[in-house]
């Protein structure tokens, strides 16, 4: 049990961190481009999301799960084409494809309370903060989603 709580809470050392990304052939100015990507993505799904529970009482939309997976393909498309305009290419489908779509799936469209949602952003913009400590969880979770985006980049 101690081993669970040091990888998700005890901070790895500034050198360890740099170690990490060197041996994992990570660049910093990927990261941060990644992380636009991420934060893109969740972004343009907040903003256009109309199953979200409304914050009065008049009207609550329920979205079907064939209404969520639209949504999210179409965001998805959005977000590439968007980056395309950029001159920055990614592949439509690959292992970030299927990364995005499971999580997604989980912590947005199947997660019923609106403040975990709305949270995500600000998780985002944490895990791939270079500045601050990072935990081996955190590690583990960027460079997963830097790897699959790495994959299905075209450069």
């Amino acid at each position: 049990m101690e081993n669970f709580f040091n990888y998700v809470t005890k901070p790895i050392s500034p050198e360890d961190v740099d170690v990490w990304f060197r041996s994992n052939n990570m660049i910093v100015e990927k990261i941060e481009l990644y992380h636009d990507f991420t934060r893109s993505l969740y972004d343009l799904m907040m903003d256009t999301y109309f199953g979200h529970d409304s914050k009065s009482n008049e009207t609550k939309i329920t979205m079907s799960d064939e209404d969520n997976e639209k949504h999210f393909n179409w965001c998805w498309s959005k977000v590439i084409n968007n980056f395309e305009k950029e001159s920055i290419v990614f592949e439509e489908t690959g292992e970030h494809y299927d990364y995005f779509k499971s999580f997604f799936d989980e912590i947005f469209y199947e997660q019923k309370e609106s403040i975990i949602r709305e949270s995500v952003g600000d998780f985002f913009t944490e895990l791939f903060d270079i500045n601050k400590g990072f935990t081996k969880s955190d590690l583990d979770m960027v460079t997963s989603i830097y790897r699959a985006l790495e994959k299905n980049i075209k450069i």
